[in-house]
């Protein structure tokens, strides 16, 4: 009897070297567990990319494909190329690409910001993703949501997709569970033995950071003593306010764009983690801070209590003297502190990449449809 013909998966993988955090963070993880699966045996992956990511596994699983086009272009191309190479496709960057695609496309769904009045989206962002995902929710043989939360967000703007949208969660790296405070990489970023509360994103206006250096300016003297703020993330787009609010206070750190493996002993050496964001699809630099062991302190809204639980300090994001409030607690009761952190280390543990690349893998096998009779 003959074999099944080996299967081709294509993914959009431009974010894995374009992007340095969320959306590329999800990409490199996926590339990295899928691999690495027992049921991947004898699967291809063709990666679509205008630069292949540096820090690629070498698997020949793993085959790059270049496509050097500006958008929109990239995504015409990619589809066309995609179809006759490709048994299914994962579009985990764009709506745009699925409009395109003749195999059956998973569209991965990580958050509804463009339509979220008060989430301060990036208008043109917004605007793109508004033009062009009607059409692939349409078109798309599955939506891979990142939290409940998303996919609620999704079936409330389009009800009819509701049998083909599924949660898949995000996960924390080994890396971040086994870190510990490396003296050497605090040192660097002026971070030692300073005490210092983190918040980790890319500047703007979303992550809400004007109102947290604002609410740290409140934090009680005597509470604060010489802890600094410190602020890890590139810039972002309409980041004065932001940037201008950091630099109006002594105790705020900028410290920018930080490569990846310094991040787990930011985590883990910080004495609060601070995330009160106004709305995130799922908010994955929290589940890293409870996976290095930094009490939280995040938002109630959108996934953010579904990724956190009980393990973090919830607050609204709008009310800064709540704020406030959350930080002089943890900073102040090292058994509420020491409780966060065995809370979040234990939640984090719940959260898998192999688990996250498993459900995709299986998802974009559903979408192909069983094998025919033989």
């Amino acid at each position: 009897m003959a074999a099944d013909p080996p299967l081709t998966l294509g993914i959009d993988a431009r974010a894995a070297a374009e992007v340095p955090a969320g959306r590329g963070r999800v990409v490199r993880e996926l590339l990295v567990a899928l691999p690495r699966l027992p049921e991947a045996a004898g699967v291809r992956l063709r990666l679509y990319a205008r630069e292949p990511w540096a820090g690629a596994p070498a698997d020949p699983a793993l085959q790059w494909v270049p496509v050097g086009l500006p958008d929109p272009l990239w995504h015409l191309a990619t589809a066309r190329r995609a179809t006759r190479e490709c048994d299914a496709f994962l579009s985990t960057n764009s709506y745009l690409t699925a409009w395109f695609t003749r195999v059956p496309t998973v569209v991965v769904v990580h958050d509804l910001v463009a339509f979220i009045e008060g989430a301060s989206a990036q208008s043109r962002a917004a605007r793109i993703e508004r033009a062009t995902i009607a059409r692939a929710m349409r078109r798309a043989a599955g939506l891979q949501c990142v939290s409940d939360a998303t996919r609620t967000d999704l079936v409330a703007r389009f009800p009819d997709v509701a049998p083909r949208a599924f949660t898949v969660p995000l996960a924390a790296d080994a890396r971040f569970r086994e870190a510990g405070a490396d003296p050497a990489v605090l040192a660097r970023h002026g971070l030692q033995p300073q005490r210092y509360v983190l918040a980790v994103g890319t500047l703007e206006p979303r992550k809400n950071l004007p109102r947290l250096i604002a609410a740290w300016t409140q934090v009680d003297d005597a509470v604060r003593r010489d802890a600094v703020l410190a602020l890890v993330g590139p810039r972002g787009w309409d980041d004065d306010t932001t940037l201008a609010a950091a630099r109006a206070t002594g105790s705020v750190r900028l410290l920018g764009h930080v490569p990846e493996d310094d991040l787990p002993s930011l985590y883990a050496g910080c004495a609060c983690f601070a995330y009160p964001s106004l709305y995130e699809g799922f908010g994955l630099p929290v589940l890293e801070a409870m996976a290095a062991g930094a009490p939280v302190v995040t938002s109630s809204v959108s996934s953010l209590p579904e990724v956190a639980a009980d393990a973090a300090v919830l607050v609204d994001p709008r009310d800064a003297p709540a704020i406030t409030g959350a930080l002089e607690r943890v900073l102040a009761d090292p058994a509420l502190a020491d409780d966060l952190r065995a809370r979040g280390r234990a939640r984090a543990a719940t959260f898998s990449w192999e688990r996250f690349a498993a459900a995709t893998l299986a998802h974009l096998r559903a979408a192909i449809g069983p094998p025919p009779p033989r």
